[in-house]
């Protein structure tokens, strides 16, 4: 059933539409009032029409005629011979190819036979260009006229006081600890082992005078004096420093000029201003 309103179609019977609720009872009053139904009949095996007919395949009904009188013509006849894709009718235009330009060889020049004799005296220094050598800085720092100032008596003395009391303190202060260290006083300082002290103040001293001079030439007197010790030749030495061997013979020299009563530090205040220990390692004490 087909419901008026929605066009549901149901195949229940019933009084309502089960999609939009409509009342088929309302259908048929409109129905019969207006007229016969709008629905179409249902074919039934009653009605007598008969099957329908065959196409016939021999001739044709052709919805359009031919443009051609000829029978055998095709009914549908193509153009001209197609033409050729648009690539194809249209090259690619031959773009010339520069020509390559011929480089021009320079020429080359022509020697001059006429010009001087390379193997000519003047082409080469004379004899006495070649026999005077260049003086070298450690000749010139060796004549008289460039070598440096000796110190004066009283920077040097200035020195060695600066140098002894650096020494005299760090002596003290080994002595002051070791009687610490052992609970004894100073009344008691020959009770220590002399040999090992003594020892041990030797390459203490030393150390501190050989190992200055050899790095620098300074010492911290010195340095404070404003001298420096240099070897007494300083052409026959590197760079004007004293080597480490010069400087240990410097400072064990110390106690060959300290014993005679201090006789061989004399010559450091007059002449050349050599003390003993100076000659004993062939160096000089002059102005920084």
């Amino acid at each position: 059933m087909k419901c008026p309103k929605c066009q549901y179609i149901s195949f229940d019977s019933g009084d309502r539409c089960r999609n939009c609720g409509y009342e088929f009872s309302l259908a048929a009053e409109a129905s019969a009032g207006d007229g016969p139904s709008q629905d179409l009949p249902i074919k039934n095996d009653r009605d007598t029409d008969g099957p329908l007919g065959d196409f016939s395949l021999n001739t044709p009904s052709l919805p359009f005629k031919p443009h051609t009188d000829k029978p055998e013509a095709p009914l549908v006849t193509p153009g001209a011979t197609p033409r050729a894709p648009l690539a194809v009718r249209r090259p690619a235009p031959a773009v010339p190819r520069p020509k390559p330009k011929k480089e021009s060889v320079a020429a080359e020049p022509l020697l001059d036979l006429e010009a001087a004799d390379p193997l000519a005296a003047s082409a080469f220094p004379s004899e006495r260009e070649t026999a005077q050598p260049t003086a070298e800085p450690s000749a010139q720092m060796a004549t008289p006229d460039h070598l440096p100032v000796a110190a004066s008596a009283l920077a040097r003395i200035a020195g060695g006081v600066v140098d002894f009391a650096l020494i005299g303190g760090i002596d003290l202060l080994v002595i002051y600890f070791t009687l610490r260290i052992c609970d004894l006083t100073f009344g008691e300082v020959m009770t220590l082992p002399l040999a090992p002290l003594l020892s041990f103040f030797l390459l203490l001293n030393g150390g501190y005078l050989s190992a200055f001079v050899a790095a620098g030439g300074q010492t911290i007197g010195k340095m404070a004096a404003g001298t420096r010790v240099i070897p007494a030749a300083p052409e026959t030495s590197l760079h004007g420093r004293v080597s480490f061997g010069q400087s240990v013979v410097r400072a064990g020299g110390y106690l060959v000029s300290a014993l005679p009563a201090g006789l061989g530090f004399l010559p450091a205040l007059a002449g050349e201003r050599r003390a003993l220990h100076d000659r004993l390692a062939d160096t000089r004490v002059v102005k920084a």
